[in-house]
């Protein structure tokens, strides 16, 4: 009873924050917009120092060097000068649970994770919550879409694509029904906690672990291949797998789990794999390159998973694996995932700090992830004919010292930066002031 009343608490406590500070979603961009003499980090390696961003009715429209071009006075209809400032593509956060839950210890706010084992049918994007006040944190550091993923069981469900200024679920989607996400079982138990981990033992059940996946992807492909048959409907929501219209997200770390994951789907048919987590991705460069499979890599702001590896081990991933070839780009799940997310930016200035060209280092947050999750048509680049989703920073937003936002846009429409955590503290600076 004494932690139920202290969730009522919080959750009342929420919800009272939410009535002071809350956000109203930006309207449809309805006049041209010219962004001159920012330095343009386009997201696909290339550099605009002088910069002229032009963007109409939520596309891109121009995307130039401004000392090679003459634009007509009153081409557009506002014009911003950010000179001394840099211009960045959206930040793109995969596998993320941002929307699902808003407080970890009220279990009416949690829905990320849904009961049964294989629940390929369950669909992550009608519980999102477009109106999280933990969405609202992550857009004053550039994070502006991600891929709503639910947790649990073997097949935990179906991830969606969102932009993060929205009303509703469906006024977020950018992609709908994305992809299937298949948490891998583990080939070794590790017993203990993190703080005193135990020793590592071998999984027992791993071989009739992996006999089950087998099973019910043969099953499915069977289903689908079915034309008179009883309608199933966990079955049915595979169908996207087979077809090629659909990823699988094979969730593994270890090199046995990667290349055990991989042959299952390609035994079954599944041709689009993507690899989320890939701790020994960089041991696996051959089947991943010969698969053409991407890697969403683990965060990289962590400690090496055994002792007698390099401390500096996560920094470099991103590295070893770009010089192999493989697709990379970076995601953010593990303790407080959702409030980290703001975080996500600074893994890429992590990995640029460890070898990464920062136009590469920026790619993993921006055109890499656009094009692992199969939405690189409408962002993760400045370019012409693509979603003006971008925003503008004092100085590298890769750096935590210099990510300070000025503005930025989603689809043309420009968003809010004020957080009720940003309200609450010019609310308390005057209030100290006038003392």
């Amino acid at each position: 009873m004494k932690h139920k009343n202290i969730a009522i608490v919080l959750l009342v406590l929420l919800l009272s924050i939410a009535t002071k500070a809350q956000q109203i979603t930006a309207p449809k961009q309805s006049k041209s917009i010219l962004i001159r003499n920012a330095t343009a980090h386009l997201g696909n390696g290339k550099i605009i120092e002088n910069s002229a961003i032009g963007f109409k009715d939520g596309k891109l429209i121009l995307v130039a060097d401004a000392t090679t071009i003459r634009l007509a006075s009153g081409a557009y209809d506002t014009t911003i000068d950010a000179s001394g400032k840099h211009v960045y593509p959206g930040f793109i956060a995969p596998n993320s649970t941002l929307g699902l839950v808003e407080i970890d210890a009220v279990k009416s706010s949690d829905d990320e994770d849904e009961i049964g084992l294989f629940n390929p049918h369950v669909r992550s994007i009608i519980a999102y919550n477009s109106e999280s006040k933990v969405i609202e944190t992550v857009r004053p550091n550039g994070v502006l879409i991600a891929q709503i993923t639910p947790r649990g069981g073997r097949i935990s469900g179906t991830s969606s694509i969102v932009q993060l200024d929205a009303w509703s679920w469906k006024d977020a989607l950018l992609k709908e029904n994305d992809g299937i996400h298949l948490d891998f079982p583990s080939s070794f138990k590790r017993s203990g906690s993190w703080f005193e981990p135990g020793t590592k033992e071998p999984n027992k059940d791993y071989k009739t672990q992996i006999e089950e996946i087998n099973s019910f992807l043969s099953n499915a492909k069977a289903y689908n291949l079915d034309t008179a048959k009883e309608r199933n409907l966990i079955l049915e929501a595979t169908k996207g797998l087979f077809d090629g219209t659909q990823t699988l997200f094979i969730h593994a770390d270890e090199e046995k789990q990667i290349r055990d994951g991989i042959q299952v789907a390609l035994s079954n048919g599944i041709s689009k794999i993507v690899i989320v987590g890939g701790y020994d991705a960089y041991k696996t460069t051959d089947i991943l390159q010969k698969n053409n499979i991407g890697v969403l890599l683990r965060r990289v702001h962590d400690m090496p998973l055994s002792d007698d590896q390099d401390v500096d081990l996560p920094f470099k991933m991103a590295k070893l694996l770009t010089d192999k070839g493989i697709l990379v780009g970076l995601e953010n799940s593990g303790s407080h995932e959702r409030m980290n997310t703001r975080n996500l930016p600074f893994l890429a200035g992590t990995c640029a700090a460890y070898g990464l060209d920062k136009e590469i280092a920026l790619q993993l947050i921006t055109y890499n992830t656009a094009k692992i999750l199969g939405i690189d048509n409408l962002c993760g680049t400045l370019e012409i004919g693509k979603d003006a989703t971008l925003f503008i920073s004092e100085g590298d937003a890769l750096d935590m010292r210099t990510n300070k936002l000025t503005q930025a846009f989603i689809q043309g429409r420009g968003i809010s930066l004020e957080t009720h955590q940003s309200q609450l503290n010019t609310k308390f600076k005057q209030k100290y002031n006038q003392k």
